[in-house]
């Protein structure tokens, strides 16, 4: 067993707290690493410098193992300082770094902040999955939402709705189905994954009476893809497919846009929730939700996203690394 890297995030969010309440939780059963400034960490909070991963391993049971790194300035709950940018990308790095060289099983990254990294430090990334796409010399990533529930892709995501048909492309769908796919088989244990699709338009577009995309892209795109021996159903409409009678008739449900895919799994496990990146070259998960600035320092975050996520990590990790059945795992996109 390695540890989960868990890089610290925003020091002036909920992040070091629900670190250190993770570790609370789960030091018998999933060892973590957390890269950042301990003196960020709530006060009390039993942790000890390690120098390497498997450091860890031994110092998890009794503290938090903590990879030490000194920050700019001290940690002011709910006001983001500049001065942390450098630091907070650095420990994404350090801990991607660990992941590659397989001394840590994966990365948890707590929620940063973009406009204190963009002021700080001029980070030229839209958010978290794109800067690790980077780093880890990804094609496209894609963002799965998961609980015990339902596992939920958006094929578009943080752009506005009247946006998302032009986004929309048979390209983009294909990716992010073939990705999702993978994923499925590799990180996950499923062998033979079942998809459902939901269309764009509502009632998947009624044969045309509401929309043209289903017939004119979406359907084509699943045909072939079935062709190709995907188990597909769709496009289907939206509003049937999360139930929990059609969420046991598949693996992973993709919608065409955010909030298609966000207001079932928020309504379902909103406390629960975790955000993976598929298709990178490591396994990530972070908690679902932000940085939390107005709770920040005040003892009352709830760390059940931070937790799941960490348990989701260690668990697609033991997958990965089993004997494949299947080399479905590796029929992952690549331009």
């Amino acid at each position: 067993m390695r540890p989960i890297a868990v890089s610290c995030g925003e020091p002036a969010g909920i992040g070091p707290e629900i670190a250190a309440a993770a570790w609370t939780a789960l030091r018998d059963t999933v060892p973590i690493l957390w890269i950042g400034d301990p003196a960020h960490l709530p006060e009390g909070t039993p942790w000890q410098a390690v120098e390497t991963a498997a450091d860890a391993m031994t110092a998890a049971a009794t503290a938090l193992p903590v990879l030490a790194r000194d920050f700019a300035a001290p940690r002011r709950p709910g006001r983001p300082d500049p001065a942390h940018a450098h630091h907070v990308i650095a420990a994404i790095e350090e801990a991607v770094r660990l992941v590659e060289a397989g001394d840590c099983a994966a990365l948890c990254t707590a929620p940063i902040h973009k406009q204190a990294l963009i002021d700080g430090a001029d980070f030229a990334y839209p958010g978290h999955t794109e800067f690790l796409a980077h780093l880890g010399g990804a094609d496209r990533a894609v963002m799965m939402l998961a609980c015990d529930a339902l596992r939920v892709v958006p094929a578009t995501i943080h752009i506005p709705l009247a946006e998302v048909p032009r986004a929309l492309t048979a390209r983009t769908l294909t990716d992010t189905l073939l990705i999702t796919h993978a994923a499925l088989v590799r990180d996950f244990g499923v062998p033979a994954p079942r998809l459902a699709v939901a269309g764009l338009n509502p009632h998947a577009g009624e044969g045309g009476k509401i929309g043209h995309e289903e017939i004119e892209m979406i359907a084509p795109v699943l045909d072939a893809l079935r062709a190709e021996g995907l188990n597909i159903a769709g496009p289907l409409s939206a509003d049937t497919m999360f139930h929990a009678a059609a969420r046991a008739s598949y693996d992973a449900a993709i919608a065409m846009y955010h909030d298609q895919a966000l207001i079932p799994i928020k309504t379902l496990a909103f406390d629960e929730g975790v955000n993976v990146t598929l298709g990178l070259p490591f396994i990530r998960t972070s908690p679902d939700h932000g940085t939390a600035f107005d709770i920040a320092g005040t003892g009352v975050a709830n760390p059940a996203s931070m937790i799941a996520a960490l348990r989701m990590a260690a668990q697609m990790a033991e997958a990965r690394h089993r004997p494949a059945a299947t080399d479905e795992g590796d029929k992952v996109p690549h331009g």
